[in-house]
């Protein structure tokens, strides 16, 4: 069966949350990763995920999934939800930047990635 942009999308989300867990480390992630975007068939994800617990990405699951509501309209507006979603790696690569331009104050680079990890709980959605 082929896989669709979204389900690989879930399949890298779920890798994403291994890491966040624990479970994963970078480099493994990054292996894992490129894998899941090449892929091309749901019977290739299933290797990448054979070793690792719940979550699941949903073209692996064999149950049927419930049907699920579709998303609130008015969530917040379209820059809210741009800046809570994409501000821990905007965070990162700020951080990286401040780093070679402060030459080398690693507490500036440690404090602004986590801060802003705890003023947007960012979460897998």
């Amino acid at each position: 069966m082929l896989l669709s942009d979204a389900e690989r999308q879930d399949a890298l989300d779920v890798l994403s949350e291994h890491v966040r867990t624990g479970r994963l480390d970078v480099d493994e992630y990054g292996t894992r990763s490129a894998r899941v975007a090449a892929a091309k068939r749901v019977s290739e994800l299933v290797p990448l995920f054979d070793d690792l617990p719940s979550p699941r990405p949903s073209a692996l699951l064999s149950a049927p999934r419930a049907t699920a509501a579709p998303p609130p309209a008015s969530r917040g507006s379209t820059l809210s939800r741009y800046v809570t979603r994409y501000a821990v790696p905007i965070s990162v690569v700020l951080s990286i930047v401040i780093l070679v331009l402060s030459r080398g104050r690693l507490f500036i680079v440690f404090a602004l990635p986590i801060a802003v990890l705890l003023l947007t709980g960012w979460r897998r959605r």
